[in-house]
Parts: structure tokens; sequence; C-alpha cells
């Protein structure tokens, strides 16, 4: 389904909008196959994961997304609904999975209870999918340098070290505050935009 190789034209296919990515997609170009597969990993696998699968589980399930993906896609009527599609076809592979391995595992009470409440545990997380993947699109569609700089101070553990970053942008340390400032005001203003409060 989706080649390993990066063509040089990688960037300019990651700034399509999904209608443009799965149009090609639906034409049998295997770049954009890539590309769509590449864009939506992250939220395909944060779903398992707050399901708790193991990372084998966690591969077993993005697989059986991108299967669904595959033989569905031509189906799906406004591609801008891609990532809630993914969501609910990840969502429902992981409570059908853990439901059966409840079934096939000695259970006690206090599984049964968990079992239970699954239906409300599952919409909390599919909530949470949804919000992490708009956050995504509001990063991506941040300048590079800001997305780069959001990246190494607030999503890798340990954040970067100032001066460290510095030395990546190649400026002094002491303009970082005030790059990161602007880039997080650029952020918060497009949250806003996409609905977050």
């Amino acid at each position: 389904m989706a080649t390993q190789t990066r063509a040089p034209n990688e960037t300019k296919w990651k700034e399509w909008p999904d209608r443009r990515i799965v149009s090609e997609c639906l034409k049998g170009n295997e770049e954009a196959w890539s590309v769509l597969i590449d864009k939506y990993k992250r939220l395909i696998y944060s779903i398992p994961s707050k399901y708790r699968f193991s990372e084998d589980e966690a591969t077993d399930i993005f697989q059986a997304v991108c299967l669904e993906l595959l033989s569905e896609l031509p189906k799906l009527r406004k591609p801008e609904a891609l990532p809630k599609w993914i969501i609910q076809v990840t969502g429902h592979k992981c409570f059908h999975r853990k439901r059966d391995k409840h079934r096939t595992e000695a259970t006690d009470p206090a599984d049964a209870a968990l079992e239970r409440s699954s239906p409300a545990r599952a919409e909390a997380i599919l909530r949470e999918a949804e919000d992490e993947q708009k956050l995504r699109q509001v990063i991506a569609a941040l300048p590079d340098r800001c997305q780069e700089l959001v990246r190494m101070l607030f999503f890798e553990e340990p954040p970067r070290p100032y001066q460290e970053v510095a030395r990546t942008f190649g400026i002094a340390t002491g303009s970082i505050g005030f790059i990161r400032q602007r880039c997080l005001e650029r952020l918060r203003k497009a949250l806003t935009e996409a609905g977050f409060s």
C-alpha cells in the first residue's frame, strides 16, 4: 500500500488538503497513499494507546484500520471528514478488541464493572483523539520554524534547553524567548479559530 521511499516533493503533498490527497489516492498514486498514512499514523496509534493496548496490539489495529481505509476510501463522500472517520473506525476496532479480550480472559467483578463503563470511556477516548488531531492540524498549519520550535520545547521529553534550540536555528539564545512568544501567539490565535477555548 505505501512505500518507504520519500520523493523530493513530499513537502508539497503534506501541504495539500485531504480532498486533494484522497483524490490522488483514488487515482492509484502510491506517494499520496504514503503521505495519507504518514499524516494520520499518529492519530491512529494514539487511540489504541489510550486503551492501553500493547505495542503489538496497537500495530495490529493500525494495520486493520489501514486495510479498511484502503477498501472504504472510495465510499468516503466528504474527504474533509476523513479524520473523524479514522477516529471512529479506530475506536470501534479498539472497543471490539478490548471486549473480545475480556470475554476470553478470566474476569473478576472489578473487570466486569470496567466493561460496563466501556462505552462512556470509549466516547471520552474518541473526543480526546479528535481534540488531539485538531491540535496536530493547527500546529501543522503554523510556519515551519514555529512548528519546529513548538515541537522542541513542548513535545520532546525532556524539552530541549534554549541553548540547544538556538544552535539548531542558528540564532542567539536570547532570541528564543521572543520567537517562542510570537509562535505561541500564532498558535493561540489558530486554536481559537479552530474552536478551542
